[in-house]
């Protein structure tokens, strides 16, 4: 079963060929027999879905309408909320934490008969781009278990290229969908921010965070996408729209479509991450693509930009963990400062210390017309680009990340892990929709990942991209030989 999309799981257990019950008992089972190489699962809920599997058989066995994903195992990023489960953020602070109502998300997976198997690791508080930062465990990549498998959304990336589960939630605020993705081999797709509510998230920064699937194939993305885009009032950013059908454009040839290539943003690329890209370029062509050259240099302070809106919306949204709501509370305080100074103080990690600093820092009396006022006016301008390069072509192609999986401890400087979310966190700041697919392998047998941007709200279009690369190519849908129990055995 491990080998089977969402879809074909879907089908089997609409056929009767297996039971919601049977799928969970796999899924559990696979999960006991290889996540402790990995660190991917923070909790496994095993008594929450094997009663939502038994539910679930009672339902079919009546004859009622199953939902889109019914009898599929999803995995959700532990910044997401599932109501009466614990959110820990991969936070001390919250490590007792649990949530009182459930994500939109969540709702609607659990509307479509998903079974949901347990919360993932992720770097503290989604802040970090290998999950390093978690205050509980590392995840490691299951391509080759010395690697990092991208961050932050490291653990559902691992979740789903071990093959725990075809379909993953993660959160992607500067390319924590796409860049996991593609070191893990796998398909991510970042919405149109206000596609996806956001209710249930725990912030991060708010104009920046999006939920998203992460999964084995484009069409399994745009079937999590049928599920969970849809308008929520609870969410004041929540783009009031009717759902699109997804998977019924998927399959329009691209033939006579343009595709822009920043050519001149390419030089940060080491040697095989540019030839793997040039290649996915010449199989645009040969799907009758027009390719053009499209001016993107201002991408160059999109690391700046980003930095310093992300870490001044953080200190922000994180002043809420105060040690009196709700969380860890230092049992030395004394005082209501102490409280405060003691909580945080015991409860962050150092990545997490580090950007509330750098974001109060930028926000304080003197420095905000310095650099938050200076970063929202680039940020317009960095809009504005992508206005002007999409009045060229109807997507744009880049490299997901500049390098490929690289080793656990590698970066000791923050500031070059940073520098490895180049190609990804304009899209954030535009809150355009994107998407990594796997784009073949290095000599160290890690994958790449091909990055495609389209316009505002033409998500459909960008799947539609995906769709017709992962097509033509062979590095979709590959189980890590570690994982593979045909080669294990």
């Amino acid at each position: 079963m491990y080998r089977l999309s969402a879809r074909a799981i879907r089908e089997e257990f609409c056929k009767k060929k297996i039971t919601a019950k049977q799928i969970a008992e796999k899924t559990l089972e696979r999960i006991s027999l290889y996540d402790k190489k990995i660190g991917t699962f923070l909790s496994v809920m095993e008594e929450r879905v094997m009663l939502k599997a038994s539910a679930l058989d009672r339902k079919r066995n009546s004859g009622k309408p199953l939902g889109a994903l019914a009898g599929v195992p999803v995995s959700i990023k532990d910044n997401i909320h599932i109501q009466g489960e614990k959110t820990t953020c991969a936070s001390k602070f919250l490590e007792n934490y649990k949530a009182v109502f459930d994500a939109t998300v969540v709702r609607l997976l659990e509307e479509a008969d998903a079974l949901i198997i347990g919360k993932t690791n992720l770097d503290e508080f989604a802040m970090g781009s290998s999950t390093e930062n978690s205050a509980y465990q590392l995840t490691k990549n299951p391509w080759n278990l010395k690697c990092t498998p991208g961050g932050s959304s490291g653990g559902s990336a691992a979740s789903v290229a071990a093959r725990f589960c075809p379909i993953s939630l993660g959160t992607d605020t500067g390319g924590s969908i796409r860049q996991p993705a593609a070191f893990c081999g796998i398909v991510g797709f970042k919405p149109t921010y206000g596609r996806v509510s956001r209710y249930g998230l725990v912030a991060f920064a708010s104009s920046l965070d999006q939920i998203g699937p992460l999964t084995y194939d484009v069409k399994d993305a745009a079937l999590c996408m049928q599920v969970i885009s849809r308008y929520c009032s609870h969410d004041s950013t929540s783009i009031k729209s009717p759902v699109e059908n997804y998977l019924k454009k998927l399959d329009q040839p691209i033939h006579g479509q343009t595709v822009g290539v920043p050519y001149s943003c390419l030089s940060e690329l080491d040697t095989g991450s540019k030839e793997h890209f040039l290649e996915a370029i010449e199989v645009f062509k040969k799907l009758g693509v027009t390719i053009v050259d499209v001016d993107l240099n201002l991408l160059k302070y999109a690391i700046a930009v980003y930095y310093i809106l992300a870490t001044a919306e953080a200190s922000t949204n994180l002043a809420r963990f105060d040690g009196i709501r709700f969380g860890k509370r230092a049992k030395d305080a004394k005082t209501l400062e102490e409280i405060y100074v003691l909580s945080r103080q015991e409860g962050f990690g150092a990545e997490v210390k580090k950007r509330i600093l750098l974001g109060t820092y930028v926000l304080s009396s003197g420095y905000q017309d310095a650099y938050c006022k200076k970063a929202q006016k680039v940020r317009t301008l960095l809009i504005k680009m992508f206005q002007q390069a999409f009045a060229k072509c109807s997507m744009i192609a880049m490299p997901t990340s500049p390098l490929t999986s690289f080793p656990l401890g590698k970066f000791q400087d923050p500031v070059q892990l940073y520098l490895q979310d180049i190609f990804t966190v304009s899209a954030n700041l535009a809150g355009l929709p994107a998407i990594s697919v796997p784009n073949g392998f290095s000599e160290e047998n890690l994958p790449y990942g091909l990055q495609l941007i389209g316009p505002y709200m033409h998500d459909t279009e960008v799947l539609r991209f995906g769709f017709a690369f992962e097509s033509v190519t062979p590095f979709t849908n590959l189980v890590p030989p570690l994982f593979d129990n045909n080669v294990n055995k």
